[in-house]
């Protein structure tokens, strides 16, 4: 592998992690080129995920518990609705198909003119596809059609499903009766046409038997005799058969309309509103669950913010020297006492670091940056912390916040640009705080080598420094600007970088821009600290000459 593949996508373990035997017999030499690490298969691990889950589970907790609230919801909003069913039983006529029958009785069970009796039965307000829409129709034999409603109440669903039924009988009754009628009809007006068919033969033998008679008119009258006679006896047959299936057909209607009726009274079944009411708060909870779990690890899976030491120690090119849990105080008023203990013991181990830190100088005043990376408020306090403690040791602390917002001037309670005293604890120190005009501000540790007058710093802050024993200084640089600034207000500077918060192209550029300033990067500080973490957090630099140390036999 080439070396800028390896400034690209640097090894996360270098050498160390290969076994000792491995290096006894020479099998990997110190020269050779380290395995690369693929960060992708550690992105990838079940650890990982779970590691995830747990560091933000008040996020799907929260996602979970609104999924509860909107299943609950929706009942209240939509409850289920209520069924009633009925059946009912059919005579058709014998000369029918069942089958064909049957299908013209659902249609007319489910036909507007149906619900529309039934909504003014009712005295309902919905429009007819609206009914139409609450309730089906089944057969379950050719003679037994099964009709279901669905309502928001067992007795509302009862109601309309024994309206419904009866307005179907009756309609169905009304379209026999009328179907029985218009037969009826065409039968009379035939009786009726054959009746006046027989008068008009009747007219015209009178006026035959008026005439004088002759030869061709007694045959004209013969054969209009004979046409009568057949006529009467036509009539004669229809008659008899138009009373036949007259009876006849009184007798099918009667059977079908009396033969037809309710077979089952509409019931409604057993809804159980607490039931119901549980399995849509289970179903929000589960979907709500899901779709937070599946939001977090997704976003675990493409982000490239880096948490491990070993990555942060590599990207910013120092050792991680000190990891500790969230230094910022608990954002809940409620939080539990083991938590803010907790993080105070965090902050007190941050402050001791940063002690130790503070570079040593056989005369003057000694100056520590501390560089917040992602989290100015975190390593504002830690700063803060600090200078109270060198203050109250007798110390002369000049604390310079060159951030925007000035959060560790206002953890100390200065307001304002310029230098001020204050008292903390019953300890007195300066504070100086930069102008919002004042971009890249020059300190009183070294003159800047960008030139001109406006970069050397004000005689307030040269005055202050003169008097101090240690300048604490907090700053952000921004890439866009540079780190010439930092050399003229720091002899060293600490990094503080929250896991999960930088990517490895932030970090690294800020350890870039402290080397190009050529201030000496003393150690990194990695907060808010994944548990599952192993790793050791140091650099590659490191581990390849723990590993050459090691092949040496030392």
């Amino acid at each position: 592998m080439k070396d800028k593949d390896r400034q690209v996508l640097p090894s996360l373990n270098g050498d160390a992690d290969l076994p000792e035997r491995l290096w006894l017999y020479d099998d990997f030499t110190p020269g050779e080129d380290p395995p690369v690490t693929d960060y992708a298969a550690g992105l990838a691990s079940l650890g990982f995920i779970g590691a995830a889950i747990r560091r933000t589970r008040r996020f799907w907790c929260a996602f979970a518990i609104a999924g509860l609230v909107c299943g609950f919801g929706s009942f209240v909003l939509s409850p289920p609705a209520y069924q009633a069913t009925t059946t009912i039983l059919l005579t058709h006529n014998l000369n029918e198909n069942p089958v064909d029958a049957m299908q013209t009785d659902m249609a007319l069970a489910h036909s507007g003119t149906v619900a529309q009796r039934t909504i003014q039965k009712l005295g309902l307000h919905d429009s007819v596809g609206n009914l139409l829409a609450t309730y089906t129709v089944l057969n379950l034999t050719d003679r037994v059609l099964q009709i279901s409603v669905s309502a928001t109440s067992p007795n509302q669903a009862v109601q309309r499903a024994r309206t419904v039924a009866a307005q179907f009988l009756q309609f169905r009754a009304e379209q026999l009766q009328t179907q029985q009628q218009l037969t009826t009809a065409a039968l009379d007006q035939q009786i009726s046409q054959a009746r006046q068919h027989i008068v008009s033969l009747t007219n015209q033998i009178s006026q035959l038997s008026a005439q004088p008679s002759s030869s061709a008119g007694r045959a004209a009258l013969g054969k209009l005799n004979t046409q009568r006679s057949d006529a009467e006896t036509a009539l004669n047959v229809l008659q008899q058969t138009t009373d036949g299936n007259q009876a006849s057909d009184q007798s099918d209607l009667a059977s079908q309309v009396k033969g037809s009726a309710v077979l089952d009274p509409a019931t409604a079944g057993h809804h159980s509103a607490a039931k119901y009411a549980l399995t849509y708060a289970g179903i929000g909870l589960i979907v709500g669950l899901a779709l937070g779990l599946a939001i977090v690890i997704i976003r675990a899976l493409v982000s490239d913010r880096l948490r491990r030491r070993d990555d942060i120690a590599d990207a910013l090119g120092v050792t991680v020297n000190l990891s500790v849990g969230r230094i910022d105080p608990p954002r809940w008023p409620l939080s539990r006492p083991g938590v803010k203990a907790a993080r105070l013991g965090d902050l007190q181990r941050s402050v001791a670091h940063l002690r130790d830190a503070v570079p040593e100088t056989s005369s003057g005043a000694t100056a520590l940056a501390v560089i917040p990376i992602d989290n100015e408020k975190s390593a504002a306090q830690s700063l803060a912390a600090l200078a109270v403690s060198c203050a109250q040791q007798g110390q002369r602390v000049l604390v310079a916040d060159l951030c925007s917002g000035s959060p560790a001037a206002r953890l100390l309670g200065a307001k304002g640009p310029g230098v001020q005293r204050v008292t903390v604890d019953g300890a007195t120190l300066a504070v100086t705080v930069t102008g919002r005009d004042d971009i890249m501000p020059t300190g009183p540790v070294l003159p800047s080598r960008l030139g001109g007058t406006r970069d050397q710093p004000g005689d307030e802050v040269a005055a202050a420094f003169s008097t101090a024993d240690v300048l604490l200084t907090l700053v952000a640089l921004d890439p866009s600007l540079g780190a010439e600034h930092l050399r003229t207000w720091a002899k060293g500077a600490v990094v503080v970088v929250t896991a999960g918060r930088s990517s490895w192209l932030r970090i690294h550029a800020v350890g870039e821009m402290i080397r190009l300033a050529r201030v000496p990067l003393v150690s990194a500080i990695l907060a808010g600290v994944d548990k599952t973490d192993e790793s050791l957090g140091i650099t590659q630099t490191a581990a390849r000459s723990t590993g050459a140390v090691r092949a040496r036999g030392l």
